[in-house]
């Protein structure tokens, strides 16, 4: 009989499980452990699509220069023709133009434009401007150098959320906001204000004329 009890005991101790205190303190420390864990995978996840996007963004930049490296040390003495209109008289174009909107621009002919063997139809001068339109700077440039009637550039996009975009002339002696003028400046530097980085500003060499240091009697 006393074999038959303890065994009885042992069985019933045996299921008798979880009160539902324990089950709901189990699923309490569940709940916060989930929590946690889904909250350090979002921050990871998160800081991963940032570093992207900074990266993205720092890619757009450095492409944007080069370019502009490339076309700026490379401008040459051409003016251009657009829509078929009288070439203009200065080889640098600021303002008053359809293929520079404002003066938030700027435009000229640059050489160098690859052409292996003459195989297209065109030649190595290339017509190429740059300016900003709704927050983006743009790259624009036609296949030929003198547009004709009803040509559009083909535009480029460079880099997002910029809220200016200026430029500045060296003449070997100080820099100006203007060129006027049949000449070409020493150097040219653009300045860039963007939402991501502030103001950047870049100078690139040009093949200027020669500064004029003769002194007037």
């Amino acid at each position: 009989m006393i074999a038959k009890r303890h065994t009885r005991s042992a069985v019933s101790a045996a299921q008798k499980g979880f009160t539902l205190l324990e089950v709901l303190i189990a699923v309490a420390i569940f709940s916060v452990v989930s929590l946690a864990s889904f909250t350090i995978f979002d921050t990871v996840l998160r800081g991963d699509e940032t570093s992207k996007v900074r990266s993205e963004q720092q890619n757009n930049l450095q492409r944007a220069f080069l370019l502009m490296e490339r076309d700026f040390t490379q401008i040459t003495k051409r003016t251009m023709r657009i829509n078929g209109e009288t070439a203009t008289e200065d080889f640098i174009q600021t303002s008053d133009d359809s293929f520079v909107a404002d003066e938030q621009a700027i435009a000229f002919v640059r050489n160098g434009w690859t052409n292996p063997g003459l195989l297209l139809p065109r030649g190595d001068l290339q017509s190429v401007a740059y300016r900003l339109v709704d927050g983006t700077l743009e790259r624009l440039h036609y296949n030929f150098v003198d547009a004709v009637v009803g040509q559009e550039p083909r535009v480029r996009p460079l880099i997002s959320k910029v809220k200016s975009v200026e430029f500045e002339y060296y003449d070997g002696q100080k820099w100006q906001e203007k060129w006027d003028g049949n000449t070409l400046p020493q150097a040219i530097a653009i300045e860039i204000d963007t939402e991501e980085y502030g103001m950047i500003r870049r100078q690139f060499l040009v093949a200027g004329d020669p500064v004029n240091t003769s002194i007037k009697q």
